[in-house]
């Protein structure tokens, strides 16, 4: 099929790189300008770069909303587009042009964790798996008909960034193969349950600060969701910012106020956690690893070299 690809960062690259390899013809490549955006520099191998090493035209946009960027969709005759990563909304004369519409590959189980930033929101959220759908564009973000879907288990212990390379590695795959099925002439594809879908926000530097009130349990899944190389999950002490690396729960439950430093444990420090931490039912949180505002990095038992005081989420 003649394809024409709307992509960006590493999801759009692992995309492009595989419609190159395959039987199919790329046409076009569309995408985005590159970003200072904290998460968008994240994971930023290029599509444009890709597609002009192969010899296909680029076409950079922030919106596809333009008659230079129609006319030469019209001039490809794409018999599909597909798109990953694409950050602005398509509208219905684009993903409808041509004759198999457009095929989206979108990081989540969707309905589930539609929008932006879907590891990380799921992780959060202790999720048991996540994985990667491919699914025909209409006219409501990250909800049209799925064509295929593939999942990943998420162990006790990953990161955000374990399950970046790993749903990561599916791309190309579910890609190449949810084209074969389009071809084959089927359309019996798997209507969305719009009643368990969700919808998520970009990140922010607002979205990774602590909540001492969130569960120790909660707020440990956020440290595997911050994970290098994304902005770190972070709180402050004494007035500075401390950006937490490495987390758990505790063994034993602490009661008192949410935020205290209280105790050592194993290989941390216990902060009493929860919004109920005041009957002393709950675990804390052992932070075991720092980093402070000017890089460096601490053993949370060298960083905190007295118990007492208070981590707070804003300086005080």
């Amino acid at each position: 099929m003649r394809v024409v690809m709307f992509g960006y960062q590493t999801w759009g690259h692992r995309t492009l790189r595989a419609l190159l390899d395959s039987e199919h013809e790329v046409v076009l490549a569309v995408t985005h300008p590159r970003s200072d955006h904290a998460y968008e520099k994240i994971w930023s191998d290029s599509v444009a770069e890709l597609a002009e090493a192969h010899g296909v035209p680029v076409l950079i946009r922030n919106r596809p909303d333009d008659e230079e960027l129609l006319s030469r969709l019209k001039e490809a005759e794409p018999d599909i587009i597909v798109a990953n990563n694409w950050r602005t909304w398509i509208p219905p004369h684009i993903f409808n042009l041509p004759r198999y519409g457009t095929l989206n590959i979108h990081d989540s189980l969707l309905p589930a964790y539609a929008g932006f930033s879907p590891l990380i929101w799921a992780l959060i959220n202790g999720e048991e798996e996540v994985g990667v759908t491919a699914h025909l564009m209409d006219e409501e973000l990250d909800a049209g008909d799925i064509v295929l879907q593939r999942a990943v288990p998420v162990g006790p212990t990953d990161t955000t960034t374990d399950l970046f390379h790993r749903t990561v590695d599916l791309i190309g795959p579910i890609t190449v193969d949810a084209l074969a099925l389009i071809a084959s002439g089927r359309t019996d594809w798997t209507k969305q349950d719009r009643s368990k879908a969700s919808f998520f926000h970009k990140r922010s530097p607002e979205d990774s600060r602590i909540d001492w009130t969130w569960p120790a349990e909660s707020i440990e899944r956020l440290v595997r969701a911050q994970s290098d190389p994304y902005p770190n999950a972070y709180t402050f002490y004494r007035g500075e910012r401390i950006r937490v690396l490495r987390a758990s729960v505790s063994r034993a439950r602490y009661g008192g106020t949410p935020g205290r430093v209280f105790i050592r444990e194993g290989d941390g420090v216990v902060i009493v956690a929860g919004a109920d931490a005041r009957t002393g039912r709950n675990p804390g949180l052992v932070i075991e690893r720092v980093r402070t505002d000017d890089g460096a990095e601490y053993p949370a038992t060298e960083y905190f070299t007295t118990m007492g005081g208070y981590l707070t989420s804003h300086p005080s």
